[in-house]
């Protein structure tokens, strides 16, 4: 049976989730089950991610992993996405079954990540990444059209219960950039949600693969702001973020001025996100970005 790392057990998220909890301590006994219900046998070292536990297999001479979510997450939407793009720009799925939250993948190099590239080739290339995945989305996907349009008065009512943490240019600018990107027609592709340096992977069949995505319909720029925001630290003179902003539009091919609205309504969306959560580092990237760009 394998050993669930301490570091898993340890994790915030755990501390008020007495389902996670139960779940975590029941998870050898859930990965001896899956690997006897798919052949499976144990080969290597388990790692973890923010949600979910990581066990390297094999299946006859097939290495893959064997990928376990906890109680509450939407599988069946995270493997669908995966279904969606079938291998395209994206860690192929090789099976599920969704009730027991489980779902076997290609083996990738968990231990390289864009989160270590350096940050300019690393945006870019999740530029690429964005462009390979624009391709024609289903039409049940959530649009980020409708995202911008229900930000324009949620902002506001937001940004008063925390008593106004920008000053109310950024506040009328995010709110205006989510109105145009509301109310006029979008790209209509596919788009991850969830874009971001340490969910794309070496170690493949492409020199770097996205896991976890989040499907969503509508315009590829929708993430760029998390782009920009993850690794903002790196990016030490307003020339470098304008430049990196660049670098990520030019790849991805997407128009600059819409990419600089969705870097507006995402920022301010994770900055009142986090403020209620009560995140420190994160917030103050948001509020630098919305003064650039506003």
């Amino acid at each position: 049976m394998i050993v669930v790392p301490p570091t898993f057990r340890d994790m915030p998220r755990w501390r008020y989730d007495v389902a996670g909890r139960e779940w975590l301590d029941r998870l050898p006994d859930l990965v001896d089950r899956q690997c006897d219900r798919w052949r499976l046998d144990l080969d290597g070292v388990v790692v973890h991610g923010s949600n979910a536990l990581v066990v390297p297999v094999r299946r006859e001479e097939e290495r893959a992993v064997l990928r376990l979510a906890p109680p509450g997450d939407d599988v069946s939407a995270e493997t669908a996405a995966l279904a969606h793009w079938d291998g395209r720009g994206v860690v192929r799925l090789l099976d599920a079954d969704v009730g027991s939250g489980a779902s076997l993948l290609e083996r990738l190099d968990p231990t390289r990540t864009l989160q270590t590239e350096p940050v300019h080739e690393a945006i870019a290339t999740l530029g690429t990444l964005t462009r390979v995945l624009a391709v024609p989305a289903p039409a049940d996907a959530p649009r980020t059209r409708d995202i911008a349009a229900e930000a324009t008065t949620a902002f506001p009512a937001e940004w008063e219960a925390l008593a106004g943490p920008t000053p109310p240019r950024a506040l009328d600018a995010a709110v205006a950039a989510a109105s145009v990107l509301g109310s006029t027609p979008d790209d209509s592709v596919s788009v991850n949600g969830d874009l971001h340096f340490a969910q794309v992977l070496a170690g493949g069949r492409l020199p770097w693969t996205v896991v976890d995505p989040v499907l969503l319909r509508g315009d590829p720029e929708y993430d760029i702001g998390r782009v920009l925001w993850s690794r903002l630290d790196e990016l030490d003179s307003d020339a470098a973020v304008f430049a990196a902003f660049d670098a990520f539009v030019d790849a991805a091919g997407v128009p600059p001025e819409r990419a600089r609205r969705w870097v507006l309504v995402r920022s301010m969306s994770y900055l009142l996100w986090g403020l209620r959560r009560g995140l420190t580092l994160d917030p103050p990237k948001c509020v630098r970005l919305l003064e650039l760009f506003g």
